[in-house]
């Protein structure tokens, strides 16, 4: 867990709900499955029509080249047209500090 990385993404929906936009995911989710260093993925709102996709990753080595590959490879993906572009923000960082519940 020492090296892993969180990546953030932050948007507002474009005229759809949260549950249409993750079912418009389906193509993503596969892409990422396929990606070197893929660990886990979130979506969630914590306010209406305000997204937040979390993404668990080795590295942010890692996260990013899949971040550049999937805009490359899925350009013409429909999910981004469910996205507001101009409320996008994208983040990645090391984990730094990690406890969980060892058994």
């Amino acid at each position: 867990m020492k090296n892993q990385a969180i990546e953030l993404t932050t948007f507002k929906l474009n005229n759809c709900t949260i549950q249409q936009f993750i079912t418009a995911n389906k193509e993503v989710d596969e892409f990422l499955k396929q990606q070197k260093g893929f660990v886990s993925r979130s979506i969630f709102e914590l306010k209406k029509n305000i997204v937040h996709d979390l993404l668990i990753w080795e590295n942010t080595e890692d996260g990013t080249n899949a971040m550049h590959k999937l805009m490359d490879e899925l350009s013409d993906s429909v999910v981004h047209d469910l996205i507001d572009q101009s409320t996008v923000s994208w983040n990645i960082a090391s984990i730094e500090h990690f406890v969980n519940l060892e058994k």
